[in-house]
């Protein structure tokens, strides 16, 4: 039992790190909460989802897959890092747009479940885009877990991470959709908006051109 909980605690440890590192989860959930507080919450649940996704993937041996199937993990690369770039490209032509902000109270819900919905999908197709999030969960259970894995372990792995992500993302998401930060982003949402797409789309570069020089 004492292993269970050394294991799970250093795992937690681990990802809790990752999480809270910047990187292209967090400019969506940033970003969209500046505009809807709600939106930002269903997009910080979209992040927890795509780490309960990894969770489960990286318990299955997605690491052994990479390793005897390399073009897998080179494809999955080539494609986030073209999503990377087209999501980075999209905030960059959008940034005189101006931000259609709204009142999460006084819209209706139907409006607001459906919103939520894209939201919430949106999230889980940034979290789950960048590949190397998956060699890194591959990387800390391979370091943290025992070669066998008891059920209780399994079990427990993947809710921790989900409350991980999805925890540290609600933060970042009622944080940045308060007034002053509001404000601040609204002021200078055009510079604020081009860097964001920029570093997205570099961020994709950086992945496109990592598949290509390995292929």
């Amino acid at each position: 039992m004492m292993d269970t909980t050394l294991s799970l605690l250093g795992i937690a440890g681990a990802m809790t790190v990752g999480a809270m590192s910047p990187g292209p989860s967090f400019v969506m959930v940033a970003r969209t909460a500046v505009a809807s507080r709600s939106d930002g919450l269903a997009a910080a649940l979209g992040m927890g989802a795509g780490g309960l996704v990894f969770a489960i993937a990286a318990l299955a041996g997605l690491q052994a897959a990479f390793l005897a199937v390399p073009g897998l993990y080179l494809a999955i690369k080539g494609f986030g890092g073209a999503y990377l770039i087209y999501l980075g490209f999209r905030i960059w032509r959008g940034a005189r747009q101006p931000l259609a902000m709204t009142q999460d109270a006084d819209a209706p819900s139907t409006r607001r479940r459906g919103r939520g919905r894209r939201t919430f999908l949106l999230g889980l197709a940034t979290q789950v885009s960048n590949p190397k999030t998956a060699v890194v969960y591959a990387s800390i259970f391979a370091a943290f877990l025992p070669r066998e894995v008891p059920l209780v372990l399994a079990l427990a792995v993947p809710a921790v991470i989900f409350c991980i992500e999805t925890g540290w993302y609600a933060i970042v998401a009622l944080a940045l959709s308060s007034a002053a930060p509001r404000s601040a982003y609204l002021r200078y949402k055009v510079w604020i908006d081009r860097a964001a797409g920029g570093v997205m789309g570099l961020l994709g570069l950086r992945l496109v051109w990592s598949a290509v020089r390995e292929s």
